[in-house]
């Protein structure tokens, strides 16, 4: 049986562009931008994951290094880091896909990565 549709709730970082640079995860999740849409500018790594678990939001970010040693600190929140060398029309489809078939809990307390271009 398929698994029923979930919403997530997601947390653009600053190093992306606004949300409608994603239209399909801006359509189809609850998708917020830190600064554009949070008014929250110059926030620590630490601060945005922080405000994420708060909001029971996944953080999106570029800065995969500084956010992994934080992805296991809150059971509330995740975090999906992105490749910087991927298109964000791409960046936008391999998101729709990962979170279309994904559970609420799935991403709690962990890393996921999206790298490398798809050929659809």
């Amino acid at each position: 049986m398929p698994r029923k549709f979930h919403k997530h709730k997601l947390l653009l970082d600053e190093g992306f562009p606004i949300r409608s640079y994603l239209p399909i995860s801006n359509r189809r999740f609850d998708l917020k931008h830190i600064s554009a849409d949070l008014k929250q500018s110059g926030l620590s790594d630490e601060e945005i994951h922080k405000l994420a678990a708060e909001q029971g939001r996944i953080v999106i970010t570029l800065n995969i290094r500084d956010f992994k040693p934080l992805a296991p600190l809150h059971k509330n929140t995740g975090v999906i880091g992105v490749s910087a060398v991927l298109p964000f029309d791409q960046v936008d489809k391999k998101l729709d896909s990962l979170l279309s078939k994904s559970s609420p809990k799935q991403f709690l307390g962990k890393l996921i990565i999206i790298s490398g271009e798809s050929k659809s």
